[in-house]
């Protein structure tokens, strides 16, 4: 997910733990590094990848 993300232009600006901080201009997303994530999260980061592209 964070590959889709850093493609379309978002910049990583900080990691803690496994939650990685990325941004792309005044707008911030919130993306866990977990092998599978939740089908309900990865259809709303997905939709977020879409509505900033």
């Amino acid at each position: 997910m964070l590959r889709r993300f850093e493609k379309a232009g978002w910049v990583t600006i900080r990691r803690k733990g496994s939650h990685v901080i990325i941004a792309k201009g005044a707008e911030r997303e919130t993306i866990p590094m977990h092998r599978e994530l939740k089908k309900g999260l990865e259809r709303h980061l997905l939709k977020r990848l879409d509505q900033t592209s």
